[in-house]
This record gives structure tokens, sequence and C-alpha cells, in this order.
């Protein structure tokens, strides 16, 4: 059995969007492009049929990717108290150099370190779930040890 995906209201909202996307406007766009390669006579030397069929084998396995992530999904909101760090919530932190930093604790398939949103897997993911406002949190790389002062925990 395949583990359940943790998503965050807006990624399962995002993932139905491109779901829909993929099911109906890109396949008639795919479509249009198969109309047209054949429309150009022989399909043995034609590059647009060759383009329209590596697009249309891409846009079915990606639109089964997402129907197997939707179908394990879990949707998870915070846990309500934000007393503690958990999947659903921003996380409001303190480097030891005085550094702020605010992420959002989502599942590793919403990830995306350049939106502040790391996974719940992640090393420093790990290290955070459960913590309270004012706990430190060290973890350990091949830069040395990084110290986080948790400041605050709020919904996303």
């Amino acid at each position: 059995m395949k583990k359940p995906v943790y998503l965050t209201p807006e990624g399962f909202r995002r993932l139905q969007e491109e779901l829909n996307h993929l099911k109906t406007t890109k396949r008639q766009e795919i479509s249009a492009d198969f109309e047209q390669a054949l429309e150009e006579g022989d399909l043995r030397e034609n590059a647009g049929y060759d383009e329209a069929r590596r697009a249309m084998w891409q846009n079915e396995a990606r639109i089964a990717q997402l129907e197997d992530l939707l179908a394990r999904a879990v949707v998870v909101e915070g846990n309500g108290s934000y007393e503690q760090v958990a999947l659903g919530c921003q996380v409001e932190l303190e480097t030891e150099s005085g550094e702020r930093l605010s992420l959002a604790i989502v599942g590793s398939h919403e990830a995306d370190i350049f939106s502040g949103k790391i996974s719940d897997e992640s090393p420093l993911g790990q290290a955070l779930l459960g913590k309270k406002v004012g706990d430190v949190v060290e973890i350990r790389g091949k830069r040395g040890a990084q110290v986080y002062t948790i400041l605050e925990i709020k919904p996303l």
C-alpha cells in the first residue's frame, strides 16, 4: 500500500486545478496538434506528429501521477492550537546571527524552498515538528551546526 500524501488545502486545490487543465485544455491543444500533423501527410517523417505524440504521452503520464497523488491525499490544516510545530503551520525562526526566517511546514509534494515551504520530511522540518515557541533546534550539516530559535507558530 502506498503511503499518504500530505497536502495543505492550497496544495490540494492547485493539484486539482492542474489535473483539470491537463484533462481539458491541454488535451484539446494536443488534439489540434495531431490534426495539423495529419494534414501535413506522411506520418513516418512528420516532426509535428512525433512532437504531438510525445506531448500526449507526457500529458497522460502527468494526469496519471496527479490522479494517484490526489487519491492518496490527506489534507492538513495545521494543528488548530499552534502550540507546537506541525504540518500546515507557519514557523518564524531566528538564527544565531539574528537573521529571521519564516517557513511553512508542508508535505514533500508541496515543498519549495524558494517559496519558503519546507517538507516535514526534510532534516529541518523533522527537527521542528513537535517543538514549541522558545525551543532551540540544532541541525548538523556539511557547513557545521545551524541553530534556530522558534519565535512564533501560526496558521498558513
